[in-house]
């Protein structure tokens, strides 16, 4: 620990622009690195393979994701109330014991080795919130943000394609490919926690400008939900309805891919690569924007372009006026122009314009738990009341209902939060005002 306190008193010297870049690839390569633990199973197919009626991919997945879901709601207190203190070891405790997990799902016969996979979804769950404590109250937390967020788009893609590529030069089944996956990132991982863990705590003008985030208590957590309770109920069907469609492009890429009849081991990373650029670019903007009611504004008009985006899209496929590609692509865009904001920005601006004594990670747990609560059931409405309907057309039908709930669900979010700063402004004139009054009394 000496030597780590010792390195962050070094960084902390750094001009603010290098410590900004520390932090983005930090962020980035750790959460990439995660990815490879979490993600390399789905770039398997596991065909023919059924189990209690349902496809044992299926299953894997349901698995995990409950895993994952369960870690997201013991998270809402979990990350709310850890300091930076304890963070590294957490992430390397908890990054471990998903290894582990992959090393018994390789080792243990099926159907029994699909609890391994929800062993595994657990502890991962935690990653995301401890890894954002890191980057979180800044002044540049947009930029490192948008880095950090990209992750989710390019690391999905990245890790399934090397997973297919290490299975196609490798003497490696679909089981011991997520763990031998997880052992090419290693050293990545260890590097990028490493520089997390020097990276210097917001100083006072980041304090200043985005309001100081600190561990919430149970009691400041129920007050916080309460104050804005119908912006956050708003926010989580938006969230859910996004989540549920970026789970299944993301987890089953490949049997969508094959349905639109393409079979291209690479097209996952040269699609999900050019996504990343543009939402890296758009959300990487709002550093400029140094006021945080019009950045939070911004963020809402973000998350209506990419619902329209993503209608559009369908729209114009489903009329075969675009091909497969190009929809993808284009779906994917609108998707993630949605999705990334509330894992990045949203809520950060959001903390920054009300000042509210709170922390990004608190809200962002809130909304993954029902985010992933909604993907686990409609993996079970589709596996046992939709069988019959392919990946491809479920997630082009569902990407319709996300562009209208969601387009429709962001205005009415950005109206009851822009309202909201209006009464709070006035609350504050009018104490100022009476103020005035009792000091000339």
């Amino acid at each position: 620990m000496k030597i780590v306190d010792v390195c962050r008193r070094k960084v902390a010297g750094w001009p603010y622009i290098a410590i900004t870049l520390l932090a983005s690839l930090a962020s980035f390569g750790c959460y990439t690195s995660m990815y490879a633990f979490r993600k390399a199973f789905a770039a398997g197919t596991f065909s023919g393979e059924q189990y209690f009626g349902a496809d044992y991919k299926v299953w894997l997945i349901i698995a995990q994701m409950l895993g994952y879901m369960l870690s997201k709601f013991y998270g809402i207190r979990y990350i709310a109330e850890t300091g930076g203190g304890t963070r590294t070891m957490r992430i390397l405790l908890l990054v471990g014991i998903a290894w582990a997990a992959l090393l018994a799902f390789a080792l243990v016969p099926a159907p029994y080795n699909i609890v391994f996979m929800f062993i595994n979804g657990f502890p991962l769950g935690m990653i995301w919130g401890l890894v954002f404590g890191y980057v979180e109250g800044r002044r540049s937390t947009e930029i490192i943000a948008a880095v950090m967020s990209i992750s989710l788009i390019f690391a999905s893609g990245f890790v399934k394609t090397v997973a297919r590529t290490i299975m196609d030069v490798l003497p490696v089944n679909e089981y011991w490919m997520p763990f031998c996956t997880g052992l090419l990132f290693v050293a990545p991982f260890l590097l990028f926690t490493a520089c997390l863990a020097v990276l210097p705590a917001p100083n006072a003008l980041d304090q200043q400008q985005r309001n100081k985030r600190e561990p919430m208590c149970a009691r400041e957590r129920k007050q916080f939900m309460r104050h804005f309770l119908p912006g956050i109920i708003i926010t989580l069907v938006i969230y859910v309805l996004l989540t549920i469609a970026r789970d299944i492009r993301d987890n089953f890429e490949v049997e969508i891919w094959s349905d639109l009849g393409k079979r291209n081991n690479h097209i996952y990373t040269q699609t999900d690569s050019i996504i990343s650029l543009v939402v890296l670019l758009v959300i990487g903007l709002l550093i400029l924007v140094k006021d945080n009611l019009k950045a939070f504004t911004f963020i809402h008009f973000m998350i209506i372009a990419g619902a329209l985006l993503l209608g559009i899209s369908t729209v114009l496929y489903s009329r075969q006026q675009i091909g497969p590609v190009t929809w993808m692509s284009l779906a994917g865009l609108g998707l993630y122009l949605g999705y990334i904001p509330y894992n990045a920005v949203f809520f950060e601006r959001m903390i920054a314009t009300f000042k509210f004594k709170s922390n990004a990670g608190f809200v962002i747990y809130v909304a993954d738990a029902a985010g992933y609560l909604g993907t686990v059931s409609a993996l079970l409405l589709k596996e046992f009341y939709n069988g019959h309907v392919s990946w491809g057309l479920f997630f082009r039908n569902g990407a319709m209902v996300v562009a209208i709930v969601g387009g429709a669900g962001a205005l009415l979010s950005l109206v009851y939060f822009r309202h909201k700063v209006m009464r709070h402004e006035k609350r504050v004139v009018s104490y100022a005002d009476k103020s005035t009054n009792f000091n000339l009394l």
